[in-house]
């Protein structure tokens, strides 16, 4: 029976379990500690015990047949008909995951007259796509979502599933991994495949992201994951691959599941243009040395048709907002153009630049983490960097077209 259990024989009634537990689920009764209903299986009280006179007994899983699961699937969501921009990240990654795998990669398309939709994930790599259109499937309401992806994994046995990490996708993805009882890593930032054992690496962010931790799911399927917007590259449009489109049916839809949910009005938000929208982007850490050199980043940014990214100790001492803030913890950028001052490049902020296409790295430390990934790498004082560059683009006569310029050589 799964629980926590106290071996009467060895507790002594000392009391220390009692003083560890946030839960108030521990208590002593006639010189011996009994457990309540509280309990949430966090098991600090067995390291407080001496004694080893608490343990946690779990069920053991029922085994089932891993070999049986193949592929690799990855959810294309659609929002009013219109496939995601993530959906089409995840197939860029997916196509090297199936190739190192050796199987199929297929795309899910779910909705309500979304199939003209279809034939842009097989050019943009499927080699299959899941199409199942519903009247139910109209709007994002999870459970008939979560209802779909469970009847096809049961019939289809995918052995790796991807989500992108919206909010819909984070919504539904926990719950089908809940549903199938298999595991699931939120945020990863990279994904891969052992070469050993076949299992995918699962790679995200951990403990504020100061590590980087690889997650494996060895015993269950299938292996999940979601992946932030703007992490994975999309791969070029090929209008010759080819694959084949399969209508799936959405099988007894127990519509009582969503009786007691009306939708009102589904209201799509415009898009605002944000840091991970652009091009170029002049960047500054905590190596500019005061608040007053944010100007000067500031400025080349104006000159350079860019904005402006900070990394994440100058939001926290108030130099910036955090709408600037470029990393795992602020936003996933994949600019053309990234020129770094001052930063040294910590794990969270290296894995959020991990996209951008060309990147400079200025910095007087020619050890710094940052130049790891940088393509030029400058080693120099920024701020001196900074007013140079702003010198020689202010004396340019041609200032005013230097925007566009700019861009032109970038495209």
């Amino acid at each position: 029976m799964t629980g926590l259990k106290i071996h009467q024989d060895k507790c002594v009634g000392c009391g220390l379990c009692v003083k560890t537990c946030a839960a108030d689920a521990l208590a002593i009764q006639n010189k011996k500690a009994v457990v309540n209903e509280a309990c949430i299986l966090c098991g600090m009280c067995l390291d407080s015990c001496p004694f080893k006179a608490i343990s946690i007994e779990k069920q053991a899983a029922p085994k089932e047949d891993l070999s049986a699961y193949h592929g690799i699937w990855i959810y294309a969501e659609q929002q009013q008909g219109k496939i995601l921009q993530v959906a089409y990240e995840l197939l860029g990654k997916g196509q090297e995951l199936a190739k190192q795998k050796g199987c199929k990669l297929t795309a899910l398309l779910f909705g309500n007259d979304v199939a003209n939709e279809a034939q842009s994930l097989i050019v943009y790599g499927a080699d299959e796509v899941l199409l199942c259109e519903h009247p139910l499937l109209d709007t994002q309401i999870d459970e008939n979502y979560i209802d779909l992806f469970d009847q096809l994994i049961q019939e289809r046995k995918p052995e790796i599933l991807l989500f992108g990490a919206t909010g819909f996708g984070r919504s539904i993805a926990p719950r089908i991994a809940a549903r199938r009882q298999t595991g699931l890593t939120a945020d990863c930032t990279i994904l891969d495949i052992d070469s050993e054992n076949g299992l995918l690496n699962q790679t995200r962010p951990a403990f504020g992201g100061n590590l980087m931790a690889t997650i494996i799911c060895p015993n269950h399927r299938p292996q999940m994951a979601t992946v932030r917007p703007g992490i994975m590259q999309v791969q070029p449009c090929d209008e010759a691959h080819t694959g084949e489109i399969i209508r799936v049916d959405y099988a007894d839809p127990d519509a009582s599941k969503t009786a007691s949910v009306e939708l009102l009005e589904q209201v799509i938000a415009a898009h605002v243009n944000t840091i991970a929208d652009a091009d170029i982007i002049i960047s500054a850490g905590k190596g500019i040395g005061s608040q007053k050199n944010m100007e000067l980043v500031k400025r080349l940014a104006e000159l350079m048709g860019g904005v402006v990214g900070v990394s994440r100790p100058l939001v926290d001492i108030g130099w910036s907002e955090y709408q600037n803030q470029v990393g795992q913890t602020g936003s996933t950028v994949s600019p053309k153009l990234l020129i770094t001052f001052g930063i040294s490049g910590a794990i969270q902020h290296l894995a959020g630049i991990s996209g951008a296409k060309t990147i400079i790295a200025v910095n007087t430390d020619p050890e710094a983490p940052i130049f790891s990934v940088a393509h030029y790498k400058v080693v120099a004082d920024c701020v001196e960097i900074l007013k140079h560059m702003i010198a020689n683009l202010e004396a340019r006569p041609e200032n005013g077209l230097l925007i566009e310029e700019s861009k032109d050589k970038l495209s």
